[in-house]
């Protein structure tokens, strides 16, 4: 296995089996692409304001900043050894150059007031070899550590462990809907490994992120491809795009809501900001129209003049809409609900015609048995 190959093993949750060198756990396909940059100014001269401060990422989304103090030569995809409490880390070289200080105003990260870590050295081969060892004992440590947890009844699930590259301390992501006191935990936990504990608390997209699936689109997940921040999704965001309200079809496999809710919602907020209200009726000289339904990028409100039922709907444009509205709040009733200049335009479904059974299979047995007629007529 080579060093990028495992890397991207951990980077990717994936546990390394004792004695299966070169194979790595099925886990290992589980996402681990949304830490990646794209350098799009490699191959160019680096500024002299690039500096020295180096991107590194490690597993489990994790990424920070370091100094490159003793002037290493570093390009991407470098095992290096950095700077850790207590220890040493292993991480790998992500970004380099004029892109760091990009992302430093993205992160909000002030160079000036900001204590970076030190950049040790390039990993070299004893480095390597016990952060090997520390990745092949995560997926023990977290089975052991779920029985632990068990056996303290407390109400919590261990997701993950993520062991620092000397082996000196371990991370235990953990899972709870309450306030958990792990106290007694971190003492059996230290006990029984060894090592310093840190606890950190994740939510369900997250864990879902890291186990990683398929969506009900087709596709792998969001979370785990690249989504990294997750903002809050609320039903508001589904009925803004006039999404019928359905827990199961719109829960993921998180057991929230899908974060896809939010990709098209600034879209479809915008296109509505100019739309009357709808719980205000349309009075006509045929009845009254009541709103059911909204087409945002269309443009068009759907009307019945059923309150309760959505027989024989009419297709009218935003413009309409305010019209009618301007004149009802004068008192007058217009004629119809809509004009026909007014008449949305509709796209005609393509005419399909199904061709099957136009030809038969014995279209040309009559063929055959006239010439077989005609032969007999010249014999005779």
């Amino acid at each position: 296995m080579t060093e990028e190959d495992l890397y991207m093993a951990s980077s990717r949750g994936a546990t390394v089996q004792s004695g299966t060198e070169g194979e790595l756990c099925c886990c290992a396909r589980a996402g681990g692409y949304k830490l990646g940059v794209f350098d799009w100014l490699e191959g160019l001269h680096a500024s002299p304001l690039s500096g020295d401060i180096v991107e590194i990422r490690f597993k489990n989304t994790r990424k920070a900043y370091y100094k490159n103090v003793n002037n290493l030569p570093l390009k991407i995809g470098d095992l290096v050894a950095v700077e850790a409490s207590p220890g040493h880390d292993i991480g790998l070289v992500s970004l380099t150059g004029d892109l760091v200080h990009k992302q430093l105003e993205r992160y909000n990260v002030q160079p000036d007031r900001y204590e970076f870590k030190k950049i040790y050295r390039i990993a070299k081969s004893g480095d390597i070899e016990k952060w090997q060892e520390a990745i092949a004992a995560e997926h023990r440590t977290m089975i052991r550590s779920r029985q632990i947890a068990a056996d303290l009844n407390l109400n919590m699930k261990i997701g993950d462990v993520e062991y620092q590259g000397d082996k000196t301390k371990a991370i235990f992501y953990y899972i709870a809907d309450e306030r958990v006191d792990f106290r007694e935990l971190i003492r059996v936990l230290a006990d029984s490994f060894k090592v310093r504990i840190e606890m950190r608390q994740i939510g369900a997209r997250q864990e879902a992120g890291r186990i990683g699936g398929i969506s009900t689109c087709g596709r792998e997940l969001c979370c785990t491809r690249w989504v990294c921040s997750f903002a809050s999704v609320t039903t508001g965001a589904a009925r803004q795009q006039e999404i019928a309200i359905n827990q199961q079809k719109l829960a993921g496999q998180c057991g929230k809501l899908k974060c896809c809710l939010n990709f098209e919602l600034a879209t479809y907020v915008d296109a509505s900001k100019d739309f009357p209200k709808t719980l205000i009726a349309l009075e006509t000289m045929e009845g009254t129209a009541y709103h059911q339904k909204t087409d945002v990028l269309k443009r068009i409100f759907w009307y019945s003049f059923d309150k309760h039922s959505m027989e024989r709907l009419t297709a009218v444009p935003v413009e309409r809409v305010k019209e009618i509205l301007m004149c009802n709040k004068k008192g007058i009733k217009v004629d119809k609900l809509i004009e026909d200049q007014d008449m949305p335009q509709v796209e005609e479904a393509p005419d399909y015609r199904n061709a099957v059974g136009d030809d038969s299979i014995t279209r040309f047995d009559a063929t055959k048995k006239k010439k077989k007629k005609k032969s007999h007529r010249k014999k005779a």
